[in-house]
């Protein structure tokens, strides 16, 4: 008889690095681990120390990440040079799934994944290949709003990643509900999502899940407010040249200002939501029983 697993969640910890100013990011970052326990998980937030990877950060390397000048910002393709040099770095959601499934956590909540950006030249974020191969559960509140969200979702559907809406027949579109494009299948409860994964464990297939899961109703942004502000964002990164890893922080920070900073309290909002979300599928993951055959 297999041993039953914890319910553990991954979270990121560029959002603490990178996402928000001191000390919004230490108490989001500690609010976001006790919603997780509130929900009868664990938390683990992911985080490179001193060249070391770490997945469940103690409260004392939470606070250096918070406040510490330096810390690279690391996907995938960082990790070698951060482990080689012995650095401190904070994940991105592709690093934090690929630590977390070296670590045995298979659910991971974050804000937004990164995608296919608008316009030109093709620029594709490495969250979307790390879907496709890497066998972890990830809850957001859909892609960022800043991206092509239609080629997105086209590039997780040629990779072969599941889309799924918790409680919603349409993709979320980060600070909206709703934008208007259809998730692969809609799951109503934490159990449905637990048994579409030993599903897809069973059959063998690679690559992980999208749980999406729609802002709150009383923070969201409808997208006819939130796009004007986007399209002169995107326009003034373009002006100003900017590519592949400049590009998305200088969106969320100029929308910040564009909006009064109403983004950034939909942002944490919704990261407080898929937490939660994420808390109830490890649960329900936890104690249902992975399937051993097909018949």
């Amino acid at each position: 008889m297999s041993q039953p697993t914890q319910p553990l969640v991954a979270l990121e910890s560029t959002v603490i690095s990178h996402g928000l100013p001191y000390p919004q990011n230490l108490e989001l970052a500690r609010s976001m681990e006790a919603t997780i326990r509130e929900h009868g998980a664990i938390p683990r937030t992911v985080g490179i120390i001193g060249g070391q990877l770490v997945a469940g950060l103690d409260d004392s390397q939470i606070v250096h990440l918070a406040t510490a000048p330096h810390v690279r910002k690391v996907s995938r393709r960082d990790l070698p040079v951060v482990v080689a040099r012995g650095e401190d770095g904070a994940t991105t959601v592709a690093a934090t799934m690929w630590i977390a499934h070296r670590f045995g956590i298979q659910v991971f909540a974050t804000g937004g994944i990164g995608g296919v950006h608008r316009g030109g030249p093709f620029d594709v974020s490495a969250d979307l290949q790390e879907l496709a191969q890497t066998p972890v559960i990830v809850v957001c509140a859909g892609a960022k709003a800043i991206l092509d969200l239609p080629a997105t979702l086209e590039y997780l559907e040629t990779h072969g990643v599941t889309v799924v809406g918790l409680g919603t027949d349409v993709f979320p579109a980060f600070y909206s509900r709703d934008s208007g494009l259809p998730v692969d299948i809609r799951c109503d409860s934490a159990d449905e999502v637990a048994r579409l994964w030993r599903a897809k464990q069973a059959l063998g297939l690679p690559g992980g899940l999208l749980v999406a899961v729609p802002v709150p109703e009383a923070h969201e942004i409808p997208a006819a407010e939130i796009e004007p502000a986007i399209q002169q964002a995107v326009a003034e990164a373009e002006a100003r040249q900017l590519r592949s890893a400049e590009v998305t922080p200088f969106l969320l920070s100029r929308l910040a200002e564009l909006t009064g900073e109403r983004s950034v309290q939909t942002n944490i909002a919704l990261l407080q939501n898929n937490a939660r979300a994420a808390a109830e599928i490890a649960v329900a993951l936890a104690s249902s029983t992975p399937s051993s055959s097909l018949a």
